[in-house]
């Protein structure tokens, strides 16, 4: 705050003083006037803006206000709705911490404690929106939506990689953050069922690590190791080893029961492309270099694939899905009334693969 000394009083006393030298600066405190953007703008406009609907904000909110509500008013604190709104301001921006500032009347400091608090407060609900298929019923629902596709049996989910992009984080490790692609990025293992919602995330490996290292190292992989969820399997691309519950499109095939496994495999594992396209369409902050410390961008990986799932429990499916990068005709397959053949492994998987009995036992069938 500027101050100034009684010059008056001085004057009388020495009139030969010059009046500047009294003068002491100092920054003045600036008094933010923060609005109401809840009830300001439309619902279009409101969704435009922060990329979720009013009815899925006020859903999270319900969620998470006991974590951000202050226990008293002093010194103008931030409303919850305020530091949401904030937070997902930068989520669907993905530009400065100034510019989130200047259009929600905060100073940059407060945006920043803001974004780290409420991003995790909301990657504390993964366990409640984010979980793997479990039980029979569920499990089964899901098989069936993924059989619904191209007729692929028994997959329960759809796994690939993203690369987050960051800028340098500096230091002696830099380099190992730089992907094959040569730019900075966060590498995310991300498992989405055939309704494009997230069932697994993995998001603390650096850009240069592969997917199937990834994978070796995750829990996901460990429950299957453990048979947790027998006669279930995930579909992966080539990047990742084909095994007897992760199976990879054939790289020559040669027969026509052979090209028709890999075109059902395409199509069926495409959703989890549609999922990044969707996710980063939502969340541009996913698609554009993040300029955030990395443990804040990881929490931010995780709040989003939170804000996904409820988005799609709210039904909030605004956001501009990705374009299709499959383009071939639907197969011409007869699939009896629509229901997922149960089928059991009958010869030895390890010495015949689960890729081969699948091929022999369901593809020749079609």
């Amino acid at each position: 705050m500027m101050n100034f000394v009684n010059l008056p009083d001085i004057l009388e006393e020495d009139d030969d003083l010059d009046v500047l030298e009294f003068v002491v600066h100092g920054i003045p405190r600036q008094i933010y006037e923060r609005k109401n953007y809840f009830d300001a703008f439309d619902e279009v406009a409101f969704h435009r803006r922060f990329r979720l609907s009013r009815a899925s904000v006020l859903c999270l909110l319900e969620e998470i206000e006991r974590e951000l509500k202050y226990p008293h008013d002093m010194n103008n604190s931030v409303a919850p709705m305020n530091q949401l709104l904030a937070c997902l301001r930068l989520y669907s921006t993905g530009g400065h911490l100034q510019q989130v500032a200047d259009f929600m009347g905060m100073h940059v400091s407060t945006v920043c404690r803001i974004v780290k608090r409420v991003s995790e407060a909301i990657a504390r609900l993964y366990g409640q929106y984010i979980r793997f298929p479990h039980g029979i019923g569920e499990i089964r629902a899901t098989q069936q939506g993924f059989f619904s596709i191209a007729a692929f049996p028994r997959v329960i989910g759809a796994i690939d990689g993203t690369h987050i992009k960051i800028q340098s984080p500096g230091g002696n490790d830099a380099e190992i953050y730089r992907n094959r692609k040569q730019f900075f990025s966060i590498n995310t293992q991300v498992i989405c069922d055939s309704k494009l919602k997230i069932t697994n995330v993995v998001a603390r490996w650096p850009g240069s690590a592969h997917d199937s290292t990834i994978f070796n190292h995750s829990s996901i992989n460990r429950d299957f190791l453990n048979n947790l969820y027998p006669n279930c399997i995930l579909l992966g691309d080539s990047g990742y080893a084909n095994g007897n519950f992760l199976l990879t499109p054939l790289l020559h095939p040669r027969t026509p029961v052979q090209q028709l496994y890999n075109e059902s495999h395409i199509r069926t594992r495409n959703v989890v492309e549609r999922c990044f396209g969707v996710l980063k369409r939502r969340f541009p902050i996913l698609a554009y270099s993040c300029r955030l410390k990395i443990d804040t961008l990881l929490t931010i990986i995780v709040a989003t694939s939170v804000l996904h799932n409820i988005c799609l429990k709210t039904n909030d499916t605004e956001a501009p899905p990705a374009p299709e990068e499959i383009n071939e005709q639907d197969l011409e397959v007869q699939i009896n009334d629509g229901q997922m053949p149960n089928i059991e492994e009958g010869p030895d998987p390890v010495r015949y693969g689960t890729r081969e009995i699948l091929i022999e036992q369901h593809f020749a069938a079609l």
